[in-house]
Parts: structure tokens; C-alpha cells; sequence
């Protein structure tokens, strides 16, 4: 067996490109070229093909990886299939993911786990945008090395010119993208042409076929060289003679004896015993499930990272990175999201969006929001510090992904640049005197209640009479009114979401620092999203944020329309008016819900004074 052919470990292969290219039919190609389809099945994608095929009487091959119905009759990929198939020389996963636009977020899954890429191009449609996008998450999620796969080229004669076309405008746009080889193959997947032998239809091609050329390429990146890394999963102490630090090692390795960092504090410890599946071992490496016994306790958690002593990663609670957004809702600048690395769960915000990314260009441009399946470099804070490194140096500890705090659908997948400061050197100062002594003094538990509703609801009126009536009570308060904070604080934002987004989280933290002042504040804001709501409650200890819902109906709200806001929002003169052309969010769970139409703003006040009575935060 010659050099070339020396088997090599597993390759793990992303399909990828725009609709119709042909990834799936390609797989289906190489499974039964490569001898790999069981007669049983053969015959039944026969029978698969007369009712789903779109290849007339041949069966159709990509029926053998779009396993799903949905997928049969439409003729599209729609999740991520993957196929384990092995030759000779090497063992393959194959990742076939979908082209289509809105299936982005399930391409970037398959991404995230592969070590090569197979992007396709129909020879007749050459490089699209699609193409770009998916090349550029390709680079982004680490992935080194890319076969550029130009199938259907017997639909364009076997043409030389148009390969070498589409080569040239392929690695014009990757050029800066950094991968380390890109190989280029025109092939025909429905025929079989360069896809396991060399075909005579393409003489001027002097390159291998396609599975030979998977067979050699060289893509090893061996984990267990990298610096070793363990999110901590679980402390597993079953009695008091036992207490193991359980986890899948992300990268590295480690032995008995050695010494171990907690990443976060800095403590440190020694490796006593390694548990593995079949028992008690010497040492363990990347990829492998284990439990660590240290022979000096250190307080951790779940989310915690071990590392090696002298080679630590980053703890940060800002930093910088790219996200590609796979939520229908926009990311916003100030919005909060829930943030998963390793076996951390935090809370995290996107404190800015420096640039989004054209996926035709790669150029930077600037923008107030990311749509879905858009790419953007955003600075975020989480609210703990997290241990990482950077994702081009690991893929395993330097990426994360975004949770949509109320749907819990993932809304976007993270890779970490550099940290924008440690958070080890910028601390919390404590003061002298805190939050439960100023409230002693006041004579009152601090709180913040929070007005939202539509414009010209009552918020305004409502709150004004609550806190001249606690005023009145002794109660020391302060009114934060949104029209106020925009002459001021907030005199620099404007009405569109991302600004509406921003206004609230400003308006949120005076309000937290009126707290601490152990003060009562009332908010009368519009606040029409959910999220941002959420934020501010997050911000302050249990029973100190009340939501008080102005429900008013818009109809009343433009019968009322105290400042002609709603008839020139109608006409067009302001946009991005709340109600009109921007949506409202109401609460789902306010703890004070005020029916404003056919009662006054008075009675409105008293219902909460009462309310506030029964809670013991007013006399």
C-alpha cells in the first residue's frame, strides 16, 4: 500500500450550497458507487423513485439520504442527515445540510462538527449568493479546507471555460476567508462523472476523482495536543467518602498527579484518580467522558472549566464575536438572551453591534439589527465571567450559542475573538453602606414599579397619582417618565426597535440605582417588548419589581390621543409608532392588570395603593 493510500482516520464532511445543487443526490451517488446500499434498499428506492423521484425512470439517489416525507415530496433538504460510510482507506460522516435560506441555523449545526466541506455549485447557475453565505459560515465555524464540488456539468457540456469560470469567481471571494486548501472537481453526480472513478467525459481534468481525493486529504487537527479543557457537568458525590468532578474533556489531556486550575478562580489542585467507563485509568484525552478525583477539594460547579495550570484560557465577562443569527425576531443592541458555553448557562446582552457582514463581499457594514441568517461581529457582557478561548485557537471552549429567553429556541451560535477586558481586573466596588441599610433609614422596602402599556394608555397619569399619594404617606419616591428620560439620558435614540430596545435597558439600570438608593420608583415607559421587561425585573431581588399593566384598547388610545401622536402616526409623519407600524408585547403575567376604559385614573391609583398595602410597601 503506497503512502497515498495509507488509511487515515475519521473524516467528518459538511455538503453544502444552494438550493438544487445537488448535495444530497452526490452522497446518494458515492454510497452506491462505493458499494455501500444493501440490494434491499436499492429496491425500495426504486419504489421510492416512481412516487418522489425527479430523475425520470432512474432512481433517484438523493431519495437515499432525504429520509424525511416532508423533504421526499418537496424535493428539498430540510434538516441535517448524516451518513457513516467507510472505504478501504478511511471511515466518513457526511453532514448533508439544507440550501435553503430559512434552514440556515440546522447547515450551521452540521458546520460546527466538521473538519472538510463539500461545497456544491450547479455548473449552469455558477457561485450564489447562498454559496457565499455558507462558505463564509464554513470559515467562520473553523473548517480548514473546502472541495469545490461544480456538479451538473453534463448540462453545460463538460465545458473547460465554465469550470474554470466559476473556479476563479469562487476563489476570488474566498480568498480572505483563511482556509488552508481549496480543491476544485467538476463532477456529475446524477451519472457518477469524478465522483469515485475519473471520468473520460472531462479530458482536460488532470485531478483525482472525488472519493479519492476525500481518502488523502490531510484535515488531522489533534485535540489532544491542545491545552486541556473540561467543563465541569456534574459533582458527583454519592456519600461522604466520594466527591468526583464530572465531564467530557473538550480538549488536552490530563494524568494522575498533574496539576489542575479551576479556570474562573484560580484555584488550584492535583489529579488523585481518573474514572473512566471501564474503571479507574492513568490518564484520559480529548473527547473522552471521565471523573476527576482531586486530591485538594476546590469549591466549583456545573459550568465551571478545569484547565491546565500553565496554560489557562481567557475569563471574561465582555467580549467580542461573531454571531450568526438564526431567529425570525432581529438581534437587537441591549437585549438580553441566555447564553450556553460548555455547561454554562448566564444571562448575556449584546452591548453593541460594530458591524453585520455582506455575505457577497464580506465587507463590514454598518447596522442597528441582524436579520435572520445575517453575520455580525457584536460585543456582549455576560452577567458571570466565562472561561474560553479564542474559537480559531479551540472550537470546543470558544464557541456558544444564544437561547431566546422566552420561546427557549436557540436564536444564535457564537464565536468568541478576544475579550474586550478580564474580569478579573475590573471589580465591583462595595460601598460602606448598602441597599438594606438605606431602606432601613427610608422607613420603606425599596421597589420598582413598572408602567407599560400603549401611548395615551394612562401610564403617565396613573403613576403621577401614586407617587403624589406616597409622597403624601411619607414614602420617599421618584417617577421615571419616558417622555423625561428623552429630553436627557436618552436624548440621543430615536423610535426604532433597536433604539426602543436601548431606551429601556438605560431607563432599567437608573431604575436598579434607585433601588439601591432604597427609594420607591415609578416607571411609566411604553416598553413594548417582553424581553426587555424581563430584563429589568432580572435586575432586581425577588418582590422588588411590580408590573402594572395599563390595559387600554387602541381605539381608545386614538379616541384619547392626548398629543395627536396617533393621527400623525396614521399619516405617516412618525414611524415606527407603537400600535400602528410597531408591535406591543402585553404582559403575560403582570402582577397589577388595570382596566383603564370606564373608570378613572384615581380609582386606577387606589387599586394599586391597595395592592401595595396588602404587600406591606405602603401605608
Amino acid at each position: 500500500m503506497t503512502e497515498a493510500s495509507e488509511p487515515r482516520g475519521l473524516l467528518r464532511i459538511l455538503t453544502c450550497g444552494s438550493v438544487d445543487d445537488g448535495k444530497s443526490s452526490l452522497i446518494g451517488r458515492i454510497l452506491r458507487d462505493c458499494g455501500l446500499i444493501p440490494d434491499d434498499v436499492l429496491a425500495a428506492l426504486v419504489e421510492d423513485s416512481r412516487r418522489h423521484g425527479r430523475t425520470g425512470a432512474e432512481p433517484d439517489l438523493a431519495l437515499l439520504v432525504d429520509g424525511l416525507e416532508a423533504e421526499r415530496q418537496q424535493g428539498i433538504t430540510i434538516d441535517v442527515a448524516y451518513r457513516f460510510f467507510a472505504t478501504a482507506n478511511r471511515s466518513f460522516v457526511v453532514a448533508d445540510a439544507p440550501g435553503h435560506e430559512q434552514y440556515t441555523r440546522n447547515m450551521a449545526t452540521g458546520a460546527s462538527n466538521s473538519d472538510l466541506a463539500l461545497v456544491l455549485i450547479d455548473a449552469r447557475k455558477g457561485v450564489l449568493t447562498q454559496t457565499r453565505r455558507h462558505t463564509h459560515i464554513c470559515a467562520l465555524l473553523g473548517i480548514g479546507h473546502v472541495v469545490l464540488v461544480v456538479n451538473k456539468m453534463d448540462l453545460v457540456g463538460w465545458s473547460e471555460d465554465v469550470f474554470d469560470q466559476i473556479v476563479r469567481d469562487y476563489e476570488v471571494f474566498a480568498d480572505t476567508l483563511g482556509f488552508r486548501a481549496i480543491a476544485a472537481i467538476p463532477v456529475s453526480a446524477r451519472h457518477g462523472d469524478n465522483v469515485v472513478a475519473r471520468s473520460a467525459h472531462a479530458p482536460w481534468y488532470k485531478g483525482p476523482a472525488l472519493i479519492t481525493h476525500l481518502e488523502s486529504v490531510d484535515v488531522e487537527r489533534d485535540a489532544t495536543t491542545a491545552p486541556f479543557r473540561m467543563s465541569v457537568q456534574w459533582v458527583n458525590r454519592p456519600d461522604a467518602d466520594f466527591r468526583g468532578v464530572s465531564g467530557t474533556i473538550s480538549s488536552g489531556r490530563i494524568g494522575v498527579n498533574e496539576p489542575i486550575v479551576l479556570a474562573a478562580s484560580g484555584k488550584a489542585s492535583r489529579v488523585a484518580s481518573i474514572l473512566g467507563p471501564g474503571g479507574a485509568q492513568d490518564s484520559a484525552v480529548a473527547g473522552e467522558a471521565v471523573t476527576l478525583c482531586l486530591a485538594e477539594e476546590i469549591d466549583l460547579a456545573r459550568g465551571d472549566m478545569l484547565c491546565a495550570g500553565d496554560r489557562r484560557p481567557v475569563v471574561a465577562d465582555q467580549f467580542a464575536a461573531h454571531i450568526l443569527w438564526t431567529n425570525e425576531e432581529p438581534l437587537f443592541q441591549g437585549r438580553q438572551y441566555l447564553l450556553r458555553a460548555g455547561n454554562l448557562w448566564t444571562s448575556a446582552s449584546i452591548t453593541g453591534i460594530r458591524h453585520g457582514i455582506d455575505v457577497n463581499t464580506l465587507e463590514p457594514q454598518p447596522v442597528r439589527r441582524v436579520e435572520m441568517n445575517g453575520i455580525a461581529l457584536c460585543h456582549l457582557a455576560t452577567a458571570v465571567p466565562v472561561a474560553f478561548d479564542p474559537y480559531e485557537e479551540n472550537r470546543a471552549t470558544g464557541a456558544f450559542i444564544l437561547v431566546d429567553r422566552f420561546t427557549n429556541r436557540t436564536a444564535g451560535a457564537g464565536m468568541i475573538k478576544f475579550a474586550l477586558r478580564r474580569a478579573t481586573n475590573v471589580h465591583r466596588e462595595d460601598m460602606l453602606i448598602d441597599k438594606a441599610a438605606r431602606a432601613e433609614q427610608n422607613g420603606q422596602a425599596p421597589m420598582v414599579l413598572w408602567f407599560t402599556g400603549l401611548p395615551g394608555s394612562g401610564k403617565s397619569s396613573i403613576a403621577k397619582l401614586v407617587e403624589q399619594r406616597l409622597h403624601l404617606a411619607g414614602r420617599r419616591t421618584y417617577t421615571l417618565d419616558g417622555d423625561n428620560l428623552r429630553h436627557g439620558l436618552n436624548h440621543d435614540l430615536g423610535f426604532t426597535d433597536a433604539d426602543r430596545v436601548e431606551n429601556i435597558r438605560r431607563a432599567g439600570e437608573v431604575a436598579k440605582l434607585f433601588v439601591d438608593a432604597g427609594m420607591i420608583v415609578l416607571c411609566a415607559f411604553v416598553s413594548p417588548f417582553r424581553n426587555e421587561r424581563q430584563a429589568i425585573r432580572d435586575l432586581c431581588a425577588p418582590g422588588e419589581f411590580l408590573e402594572v399593566f395599563v390595559d387600554t384598547s387602541i381605539d381608545e388610545c386614538v379616541r384619547r390621543d392626548p398629543k395627536g401622536l396617533y393621527a400623525r402616526a396614521k399619516s405617516g409623519a412618525i414611524p415606527n409608532f407603537t400600535g400602528i407600524d410597531s408591535p406591543y408585547e402585553a404582559p403575560e403575567a403582570a402582577e397589577m392588570h388595570l382596566r383603564t376604559e370606564g373608570t378613572t385614573p384615581s380609582d386606577l391609583a387606589d387599586i394599586i395603593l391597595a395592592k401595595l398595602r396588602e404587600r406591606g410597601q405602603a401605608c
